[in-house]
């Protein structure tokens, strides 16, 4: 196996045991992964479009749309229309949406820094700027058409 394929495969690992460790702490407060970041994009943008929202969660917009009308039946989300495209409606958090938000993402923060906290920090520093540099080709990869890129064999 290449030292790439190796580093491939230990992100991939890495990603499946912090996805698994959300997904049991979001659980907790009845909430998916995708449900939980959905608040938070909202938070962060108030006023966001369900079409603005699927384009920061990499999901279609039936998705979105289903994900929507979740949060806003567990009171998480109000949906208002836009004042001048009557097409367009855009989301917000309603207090009750402002209140779990908030909760999940100090018990997400406390959970990261005791996750995280096995990195040194020069390590913590060399690692952040290689995943910087690896999620920015990543971001520049998912840009280019379906055909636009070559796999390379080594």
């Amino acid at each position: 196996m290449s030292e790439r394929e190796a580093l491939y495969n230990l992100l991939k690992q890495t990603f499946i045991l912090l996805d698994d460790g959300d997904r049991r702490l979001f659980g907790r407060y009845n909430l998916s992964p995708t449900r939980y970041y959905a608040l938070l994009h909202i938070s962060e943008n108030p006023g966001l479009s369900s079409s603005e929202l699927s384009d920061r969660l990499l999901c279609d917009k039936s998705n979105v749309t289903r994900i929507v009308k979740g949060l806003e039946s567990s009171g998480y989300i109000s949906r208002k229309p836009h004042e001048t495209d009557g097409r367009t409606l855009r989301l917000y958090l309603t207090a009750q949406g402002k209140e779990v938000c908030n909760d999940v993402s100090q018990a997400h923060q406390t959970y990261n820094e005791l996750r995280l906290s096995c990195i040194s920090e020069i390590s913590q520093g060399n690692l952040l700027e290689n995943l910087s540099l690896l999620n920015d080709s990543l971001q520049n990869e998912l840009s280019l058409p379906v055909n636009g890129h070559h796999a390379e064999t080594s």
